[in-house]
């Protein structure tokens, strides 16, 4: 099956594209937001192919997934058909939804040519699709191997741009848990956070290299408030890690008692973290736990043939 797709979460999509089919990935001159092409921090197989807007005419396309809402018309201009009417197409939605909760309706909400596959279950119960068909592909990740030292007695946080998204992703909390261990925040944009005693930031690392350190670290803390399921709290629980997270959107699901602390205590988030910096065996044995958990529930061979499973019926059917 040839898929066209653009690059916009490279977690995800590392992931997605590793099924048996053909990846058309839009690549622009300034490799921008609406074409940014392949990865350049993520290891992609060589099935993901970088294609000119001006040369998909000419690409066979079986299917369109689409992540934003102004892709289906940069699918109708590019590719001259129009997603849901003239290829199958499916709307992937990442994202936990802003203003009214839960009477959100979603971007593509009472039509039903395009059917929405939400990552969580959270996210799909919270937005109104309005009749719009949906279902649920929980995450898969590649297995990045057990990898936890902990040799370094000190917390791990990753998130992605935390001075514009602030309190979503737990930007305030990071003052809390400096004062108590003792933080490295992997990310993008981490950089531009203000400087405060304890926090050392890591800007944008390739993902083998990001892995590797955080490995290093003794707890990987789990800080946002209202995003979807982060994909690096799973990557993190499979690297044998152990984990503290917000009880917040789809975390209390994903991470079982015995693999770490799950709270909506502020108070608690931090001393938990703290427990296990202060407490190497206790880390060890929680993420262990954690990586049992992350490589049952999202392992890469059950994501791909869910995805598989709806593909097919989406392009045999055009629906789910």
């Amino acid at each position: 099956m040839r898929i066209l797709l653009w690059h916009v979460h490279g977690s995800w999509t590392t992931s997605f594209v590793q099924g048996g089919h053909d990846y058309v990935m839009p690549v622009t001159p300034d490799r921008g937001p609406d074409g940014l092409g392949r990865a350049r921090t993520w290891d992609w197989p060589a099935n993901v192919r970088e294609v000119a807007p001006e040369d998909l005419a000419e690409e066979p396309v079986d299917l369109v997934v689409l992540q934003r809402p102004h892709e289906c018309d940069l699918a109708a201009s590019w590719l001259g058909r129009r997603p849901g009417r003239d290829v199958p197409a499916v709307y992937v939605e990442h994202n936990t939804p802003l203003g009214a909760v839960p009477d959100t309706p979603h971007p593509i909400a009472g039509q039903r040519e395009i059917p929405i596959v939400h990552v969580t279950g959270f996210n799909e119960l919270m937005w109104d699709p309005a009749g719009t068909p949906t279902t649920v592909i929980d995450h898969g990740v590649v297995d990045p191997g057990r990898r936890y030292t902990g040799e370094l007695a000190r917390a791990a946080v990753v998130t992605n741009d935390p001075v514009r998204r602030g309190r979503s992703v737990g930007t305030d909390l990071l003052a809390d848990l400096c004062g108590a261990v003792g933080v490295d925040v992997f990310g993008m944009r981490v950089e531009l956070l203000a400087p405060m005693p304890g926090l050392v930031t890591f800007e944008d690392l390739p993902q083998a290299r990001m892995h590797e350190e955080l490995a290093r670290r003794r707890v990987y803390v789990h800080t946002a408030r209202w995003t979807s399921l982060g994909l690096s709290l799973i990557e993190a629980m499979q690297l044998g890690m152990p984990v503290v997270a917000l009880g917040t959107t789809e975390a209390p699901f994903a991470v079982p008692a015995g693999a770490g602390v799950v709270t909506t205590s502020r108070s608690e988030l931090v001393a938990a973290a703290r427990r296990y910096v202060d407490s190497p065996r206790a880390a060890a044995e929680a993420g262990a736990v954690a990586r049992a958990h992350a490589l049952e529930r999202y392992g890469l061979g059950r994501f791909l043939a869910d995805w598989d499973a709806v593909l097919e019926s989406v392009v045999a059917t055009g629906t789910l």
